[in-house]
């Protein structure tokens, strides 16, 4: 690449493509496995057309995939006012047990002291407004949180998906691994795994790690300033256990591969990433990885989905892969066809 070219690489509109609305994935398949997947080589550029059930044969014994265990939450509420007017909730950072982050709708009257109600053993009250429009808002439930939220919430599909989220959503918006509750979003990736995969890599002696990185709304933000380092990335909460931390650094240690499963886990790794290892621990992160930024320490591969044009995950698999070598998989990707985003097919880069 000249010097020309790289230094456009600092530029959003460097990172945009063509893509046909019809290609925005806005269901799922029937089966997650049977989702395509375009396999790039780093080095060299070459690109193989395979399909996901496929995946235990591209990898080796000892390779580590490393997992976002994050689980998405139902995090849309919908209820009434005491006057009776409608009002939207939308959860998206919890504060302490009863208090959440919130968006809501409509803005203007639903302001501190409001009461909301979305059945009779569970209410909120708005309690102030915080920065960009958001909410404090007190929950009041009878039970456990989570059951009484999966009660009455929705699944927050993203906003590329247009239409209004179904009952069947709530499956398979979810990864088969999902443990940890707190997501808003899901990390797309996994979301073409098994459990019949998952054992046939168990069986082929591919080792398995977990992270956790609850997936924020902000992950659809919009780079918004014409040099991407000048972009504020949002923060989301990251941990990364001590035994996921010694099961990658020995992985290294030994030389084997480290393929992180979704640009969260990419994210989380870089994160508790110091001198080529990483540490256990939990944090906030607002990192941003993208070419001629912070040098990616960690993985030696990655499956992920398609991402939106000009988004900071599209620099990301740019700053790991090379920005013509991902740039021109995209555009085939678009001639073949592949399905995009978030419910769309999956690559991995090698």
């Amino acid at each position: 690449m000249n010097k020309e070219s790289s230094n456009s690489l600092i530029y959003r509109d460097t990172y945009n493509y063509d893509l046909p609305e019809e290609l925005i994935a806005q269901y799922p398949l029937k089966d997650r496995d049977h989702s395509r997947l375009l396999v790039l080589k780093r080095d060299t550029g070459h690109i193989e057309h395979k399909t996901f059930d496929h995946l235990p044969d591209l990898l080796q014994p000892g390779d580590l995939l490393v997992f976002n265990e994050t689980k998405v939450i139902s995090a849309r509420l919908k209820g009434h006012k005491t006057t009776g007017g409608k009002a939207e909730i939308f959860l998206l950072n919890q504060k302490d047990e009863c208090h959440w982050e919130c968006l809501v709708k409509p803005g203007r009257r639903l302001r501190p002291g409001t009461a909301v109600t979305f059945s009779d053993t569970f209410k909120a009250e708005i309690k102030d407004v915080l920065e960009e429009g958001g909410r404090l808002v007190k929950f009041i439930w009878e039970g456990d949180f989570w059951n009484t939220l999966e009660e009455h919430g929705q699944i927050p599909l993203p906003p590329y998906v247009h239409r209004e989220p179904e009952p069947s959503d709530k499956d398979h918006y979810q990864t088969v691994y999902a443990r940890t509750y707190g997501s808003v979003a899901a990390h797309t990736a996994g979301l073409h795994f098994t459990p019949e995969i998952l054992d046939k890599l168990s069986m082929k002696g591919v080792e398995t790690a977990f992270v956790n990185l609850r997936v924020g709304l902000g992950t659809f933000r919009p780079v918004k300033t014409k040099r991407i380092d000048q972009h504020t990335m949002h923060r989301e909460y990251c941990e990364i256990p001590i035994h996921t931390a010694n099961t990658v650094n020995q992985a290294l240690n030994e030389g084997r591969r480290v393929i992180a499963v979704g640009t969260t886990s990419t994210r989380t790794l870089e994160s508790f990433a110091e001198n080529g290892r990483v540490k256990s621990g939990g944090h906030f992160t607002d990192i941003f990885i993208y070419p001629g930024g912070r040098p990616i320490q960690i993985i030696n591969g990655l499956i992920t989905n398609f991402h939106m044009p000009k988004s900071t995950l599209l620099m990301l698999v740019s700053a790991f892969a090379g920005y013509e070598n991902i740039m021109n998989a995209y555009n085939i990707a678009v001639q073949k066809k592949y399905r995009f985003f978030s419910y769309g097919d999956a690559m991995m880069i090698l």
